[in-house]
């Protein structure tokens, strides 16, 4: 009875210290994508993405639904596979509009939405051997019941029944620049094209686009954030390794280490006359003592991206000539933010951001014809920022901005090396960005946390890095 007593007390012992510290032996099904089941860590029940809740799809679905014009279809194709070599891919990255009405973060399939039919997805079909190499993907379950469309179907059923849905439709939207052969070889969609019936569907999506509702903000406040902390972390790191790469290196290892999935676009890190290369991407230069170093970078959170721009000197002190070109552009990037306003367009921005430039810049000499502007700067003073780095790029900037909308502002000056100028400004180039949401009273800065003035910056460089900074490098290169 003794020994019977402690075998029993030893089996429940163990099922204890199984239950405590084992695995469930259930199986979480696999769509291809995360879900609530499969990642319990950052997503909760009744979220389609990571923040995004089932509702919130739906929602988007029936307000595109009703600004189409009766009778009509759209159809959004999701993103290619790009190939990097014949076997080798790129990383994926969903089209916008595909996610943006979807939840689908996967290749293969064609979104079909119109106030009929309601959302109709046709999925991939992927081949045992497709799974073997690249894993399970959502399928026509997954489209009924994680993404909630009212019809599914394989992919291979898309010529018989879109072919009927564009023949009864009396327009046709699409995405141009991502329309896939899948729709776009098909009889009757040329047919309707050649009748003039084919139109762009980015004007209705890009409307919806433009205004982030709070769950939206929220991740667009955590991409910020990240991008703050990590660009924070590389002005800090670059006193001891000042190197283009490297910077480009470290600044997406801090973001990638804070659940950033992707760097929003290549980084870009210019180092003395490398800055004023507008969009510089090679990364592969030193940057010589004194010299300031431009680092225009974001990151990539659940679908949402940041972008942000830097600009100081690794050294930890910016020269009396730098810092009174870095100071016009300082104060032109905290003017036009204190301008941005419901009410208030981007061009309107661009224009009062281009005046203060060019009273500044005549005044130190570098311009002497104010029509020689634009060959210092060329951009505006921002863009829409959202699921893209461009955002709702289909709406122009003289609409009125609209709380809920968030864009950049980032102001800057990039001399050419040939410019005819004083020979001290040549080969300079200096940009101060900033993510601006438009709120009912006026703005909030996402990118806030990031320092950006010559003091704060100065203080962090000389009191804040490794005491053996300027060594480590020495002893990296050697």
């Amino acid at each position: 009875m003794q020994v019977l007593a402690r075998n029993l007390a030893q089996r429940v012992s163990r099922s204890q210290v199984i239950s405590r510290y084992a695995y469930s032996t259930q199986r979480v099904r696999d769509i291809g994508q995360p879900t609530p089941a499969s990642h319990p860590h950052f997503m909760s029940e009744g979220e389609v993405t990571p923040g995004i809740r089932v509702e919130e799809y739906i929602g988007r679905r029936k307000k595109l639904a009703e600004l189409l014009p009766q009778n009509s279809l759209a159809i959004v194709s999701s993103a290619p596979v790009k190939m990097m070599t014949d076997v080798v891919p790129y990383t994926f990255r969903q089209e916008a509009d595909y996610l943006y009405l979807t939840g689908c973060q996967q290749p293969g399939g064609v979104a079909v939405l119109s106030s009929e039919h309601g959302l109709c997805m046709f999925m991939p079909e992927p081949t045992p051997n497709d799974i073997a190499w690249q894993g399970e993907v959502a399928g026509v379950d997954a489209a009924s019941e994680v993404f909630k469309a009212e019809q599914a179907y394989p992919i291979s059923k898309l010529p018989e029944i879109l072919s009927d849905m564009i023949r009864s439709s009396s327009k046709v939207f699409h995405n141009n620049q991502t329309a896939s052969q899948k729709y776009a070889n098909l009889d009757e969609f040329k047919k309707s094209a050649s009748l003039g019936k084919v139109k762009s569907l980015s004007s209705f999506t890009h409307e919806l686009r433009l205004i982030k509702s709070p769950a939206e903000l929220k991740l667009m406040r955590e991409s910020a954030s990240i991008a703050c902390q990590g660009l924070l972390k590389t002005m800090l790191h670059s006193k001891g390794y000042p190197d283009e790469g490297i910077l480009a290196a470290k600044v997406e290892y801090e973001c990638r280490i804070r659940g950033a999935h992707r760097m929003a676009f290549n980084p870009v890190v210019g180092g003395g006359s490398n800055a004023s290369v507008i969009h510089y991407s090679r990364n592969d230069q030193r940057i010589k003592d004194g010299d300031l170093v431009l680092l225009d970078m974001g990151c990539e959170l659940h679908g949402y991206v940041s972008d942000l721009t830097r600009t100081w000197p690794p050294c930890g002190k910016f020269s009396s000539l730098q810092e009174e070109l870095y100071d016009l552009i300082l104060e032109t990037n905290k003017e036009s933010i204190k301008l941005c306003k419901p009410g208030t367009t981007i061009r309107q921005l661009n224009t009062y951001s281009t005046d203060m430039l060019c009273d500044g810049l005549m005044k130190m000499g570098i311009l002497k014809n104010r029509r020689l502007y634009h060959q210092l700067n060329p951009t505006s003073i921002g863009h829409y920022l959202g699921m893209d780095v461009h955002d709702s790029s289909s709406v122009g900037y003289d609409r009125p901005l609209v709380p809920g909308s968030v864009i950049t502002i980032e102001p800057g000056v990039y001399i050419p090396s040939s410019f005819n100028c004083p020979e001290r400004f040549q080969g300079i180039g200096i940009r101060i960005e900033d993510e601006v949401l438009i709120t009912e009273t006026g703005y909030e800065v996402l990118t806030g946390s990031m320092p950006k003035e010559i003091k704060h910056i100065e203080t962090l460089l000389n009191n804040h890095c490794h005491e053996n900074a300027a060594q480590s490098f020495a002893g990296f290169s050697s």
